[in-house]
């Protein structure tokens, strides 16, 4: 399959949320994000007023989701910046927040280069702070244009795929939504398109242990849009396929590497092996700042290990810091020991088509995604 015309025009989708926006009050900038551990129980904004709550707000995942995280790393610089502090330094606290998170680094790192041109151009202290924060805004309208854009491509790559009729039944893992980006996001803009286009008829979605990202987030926002969706558990999801009740899998990524190998959330591996049994299409949405062309392949790529509370003890109350520990009822014995991997990584082989916002790559191979990223200006800033 040749890649999509870059050019193709698309309407790009409003968002659905606001999730993260830049504030200046009388008590100083901040960065205020809708605070994701309470959802869905309750919409409550969180203000980050200084870099470190920012970067606590990303490790407890308040933040999540590749692209808003490269958002929020752009802002945090600027925060840095306009408040006089250390801008280098801020960059690097944001980046270690979350090591899989490709789009975190990019972000902070794309704020702090220009930045840094400036200061070494003679700006002043004010002037480069205004360019810090005219670069994060420019981040955050280019994610929205990019949501807009990969959606498209996905509804034209289904419409391709399942020459069928009768609407398509999408299978999604984690959160890829509105509450992941600047726009509607990247794998769940797609099926949010096809339902406003009238093709979708059902959208499962995993539950997404052990912190529900599925069944907290990606269901509230289908149902704050009118899909029709289903919630299933992780492992029920052999059986959906076993009774062919599903046309396509829809999942976004945190980090591809060089040859196509795709780091997403635990759970996102077991979905492709049984996609590529079934032969169901297994497609993954992410703007092309996911790509990590530094990163050679899957080995490589390192994959943030997080508390074993998630795990022992329920999710916690809204508003509890995940993996924080003493805010949920105990599910297993004191001291038992967990496995609990933030994500997984897919082979490139298992992939049917990458979706970008500059086209779509099928099949995956290292050369074809290189080609794609030279089209863009967008791809990893060291």
């Amino acid at each position: 399959m040749a890649d999509q015309d870059a050019q193709t025009p698309v309407v790009v989708d409003p968002p659905a949320l606001s999730v993260l926006r830049w504030d200046e009050s009388p008590d100083g900038p901040a960065v205020v994000l809708l605070d994701q551990t309470r959802l869905p129980a309750e919409e409550t904004e969180l203000v980050c007023a200084d870099v470190p709550s920012l970067v606590r707000a990303i490790r407890t995942l308040a933040v999540r989701g590749a692209p808003l995280l490269g958002i929020a790393g752009g802002y945090g610089v600027a925060l840095a910046a306009v408040r006089g502090e250390d801008v280098a330094q801020a960059a690097d606290l944001l980046e270690r927040a979350r090591p899989t998170a490709v789009n975190l680094g990019y972000g902070a790192r794309r704020v702090a280069r220009e930045y840094r041109a400036a200061v070494e151009s003679g700006a002043g202290q004010e002037v480069a702070a205004a360019v810090a924060l005219a670069e994060a805004r420019a981040l955050h309208e280019e994610d929205a244009a990019a949501s807009g854009r990969m959606a498209q491509y996905g509804l034209d790559l289904l419409a391709e795929l399942l020459p069928g009729g009768g609407g398509h039944r999408l299978l999604t893992h984690c959160n890829t939504g509105a509450l992941v980006s600047g726009g509607a996001g990247t794998a769940f803009a797609v099926a949010l398109r096809a339902h406003r286009e009238g093709s979708l008829r059902q959208l499962w979605v995993d539950e997404t242990r052990p912190l529900l990202q599925g069944a907290r987030l990606t269901a509230y926002e289908a149902g704050r849009n009118g899909m029709p969706y289903s919630l299933l558990t992780d492992n029920a999801a052999g059986s959906l396929f076993a009774a062919g009740e599903v046309d396509a899998v829809l999942i976004g990524a945190d980090r591809i590497a060089a040859d196509g190998s795709v780091a997403n959330k635990v759970g996102s591996y077991p979905l492709a092996v049984l996609a590529k049994y079934h032969h169901v299409p297994f497609l993954v949405v992410a703007p092309t700042t996911t790509v990590d062309l530094e990163t050679m392949d899957g080995t490589s790529i390192v994959v943030e290990q997080r508390s074993a509370t998630e795990v022992t003890e329920i999710t916690p109350k809204p508003g509890v810091p995940a993996g924080g520990g003493g805010g949920g009822m105990a599910v297993a014995p004191p001291g038992a020991k967990a496995y609990n991997p933030a994500f997984d990584i897919t082979p490139p082989e298992l992939v049917t088509a990458i979706i970008t916002e500059e086209g779509v790559i099928s099949p995956v191979t290292g050369v074809g995604l290189a080609e794609l990223c030279a089209r863009s200006s967008q791809v990893t800033i060291s």
